[in-house]
């Protein structure tokens, strides 16, 4: 079972850290350092994002 970190990300912030990230609605995407988060992929939404460890 993953583990989310506490820290949350906005749509359109660039990524730090290269790995997992989960949306508010649930859904797992892999992001790239220096990517910007995407909408959520559920809602096509502005969306926080969540580091899955």
């Amino acid at each position: 079972m993953s583990n989310l970190t506490s820290a949350a990300y906005r749509t359109g912030e660039r990524v730090q850290r290269e790995g997992d990230y989960i949306c508010e609605a649930g859904r797992r995407t892999a992001l790239r350092e220096g990517d910007k988060f995407p909408y959520c992929p559920v809602t096509g939404l502005d969306t926080n994002w969540y580091y899955s460890e």
